[in-house]
């Protein structure tokens, strides 16, 4: 175990390394070659409050809410991680996932932003998509995003899953919605299956092989 200075929310593991976003101690890097003795070798303090991270190449997509947006930060040298870019979205950034030249970004109240990250030095929003709840997690796979929403501060809030066609970033369009359920807080995507963190209801494995008729396979309580 390492205890990070600030709260561990997310991790992402790369090349012997833990990336982990740790609210307000920013982004932390963590040498894990050795399980049993990890180390923190770098960090970078991002403005804001870091709430997810995702690692590409040389780089680290910092979900950073409170001002902070999209941090883009090269890690080609864990010891000195510097800010290349960055780009501040309108609502909260509270998940990020990358898939090709774009970042899709889980931005509270302000829905799915699509970032173009071909250059990191300049990212910019190439498309959005207003979801009707908080958006706070996100996964890509094909040509679809994965987003879960919700809000813990208001009990009429819809709560789900929304997957959205991003096949053209700039005109993202919703083809089904898989809820309402009573908590709806990340997402990940394997195959041909959504696994969706439902807080006390535990996790949901929906079927997603026909993105527009998501279909319920199981709910684990935890």
């Amino acid at each position: 175990s390492y205890d990070t200075p600030g709260e561990a929310l997310a991790i992402a593991t790369a090349d012997g390394y833990a990336y982990i976003a740790d609210a307000d101690g920013g982004l932390r890097i963590i040498d894990v070659s050795n399980p049993a003795v990890p180390v923190e070798v770098g960090f970078y303090d991002t403005p804001g409050f870091a709430w997810d991270v995702a690692v590409v190449g040389n780089y680290a997509y910092v979900a950073d809410s409170d001002s902070g947006g999209l941090r883009i930060i090269d890690v080609s040298n864990p010891v000195t991680p510097t800010e290349v870019g960055s780009f501040d979205t309108p609502g909260e950034a509270e998940a990020v996932a990358i898939s090709g030249n774009y970042a899709y970004v889980a931005d509270g109240y302000s829905g799915l932003r699509i970032i173009d990250i071909s250059n990191p030095v300049t990212p910019t929003e190439k498309g959005f998509y207003d979801t009707l709840g908080y958006a706070n997690g996100v996964a890509v796979s094909g040509h679809y995003a994965f987003v879960s929403e919700e809000n813990p501060n208001d009990p009429n809030a819809v709560r789900g899953l929304r997957i959205i066609n991003v096949a053209n970033p700039a005109a993202p369009s919703e083809v089904s919605f898989y809820g309402p359920l009573e908590y709806a807080r990340n997402v990940v995507v394997m195959g041909n299956y959504a696994y969706l963190a439902g807080g006390e209801d535990g996790m949901y494995v929906i079927n997603i092989s026909t993105p527009s008729s998501p279909t319920l396979v199981r709910l684990y309580d935890t």
